[in-house]
């Protein structure tokens, strides 16, 4: 189990880091242009979950996220995403699982090829929100209920390839997810997320 956590966590500190020491060489190399635009991500999400410390299980979904570069590679974004499990954990239990997170984002794109069109933009973020969980079991002093609001922290990052000005693929996006819903235990959840899809970039004309 702490290997398997081990891996998750290089998994989401990767674009992270990365991010930073790109941050840093641009600074070093001199200043560069502002680059401004709004993302529409759309992506298939799947993620790996825990109903407590152990067992663990698989959850399917989607997401929508909307996200801007504002100044020097610094914006804000914003993730809605709904996953599902039919039976967590051979548990005979389900769950639907809805996020809702904002926050800050940093952002280093770089244009590729002669015409400018297609580019290459990696990402960090840290989001806070709420996560909805129902059709499910949550244990609580006073009762046991089929839905639950939490606070939800997300973070992580992930690589978008540009191939024109105004769609990309969004090849990884990687997150740790830590929810807080009730479970006889501890009542904390980290969960292990993963996306891919297409963005619709909206550039300033």
């Amino acid at each position: 189990m702490m290997h398997l956590r081990s891996r998750y966590f290089l998994l989401l500190a990767s674009p992270l880091l990365l991010t930073v020491s790109l941050r840093a060489q641009a600074v070093a190399t001199g200043p560069t242009p502002s680059h401004q635009e709004v993302d529409l991500a759309v992506t298939y999400t799947v993620q790996h979950s825990n109903l407590v410390s152990n067992p663990t299980f698989w959850q399917q979904g989607g997401s929508v996220e909307l996200s801007t570069q504002t100044y020097r590679g610094f914006g804000i974004a914003a993730n809605i995403a709904g996953t599902n499990v039919g039976d967590a954990a051979n548990s005979g239990t389900g769950l639907t699982m809805v996020t809702a997170t904002f926050g800050p984002r940093y952002t280093w794109y770089r244009p590729v090829g002669g015409a400018r069109k297609k580019s290459l933009a990696i990402f960090g973020q840290g989001l806070i929100g709420e996560a909805h969980g129902f059709n499910s079991y949550f244990p609580t002093p006073a009762a046991s209920l089929t839905d639950y609001n939490s606070f939800a922290l997300q973070v992580g990052g992930g690589v978008d390839i540009g191939l024109s000005r105004h769609i990309a693929v969004r090849a990884i996006q990687a997150d740790w997810l830590r929810t807080q819903f009730p479970n006889s235990t501890t009542n904390v959840q980290n969960t292990f997320r993963v996306a891919a899809g297409i963005v619709l970039r909206f550039p300033p004309h």
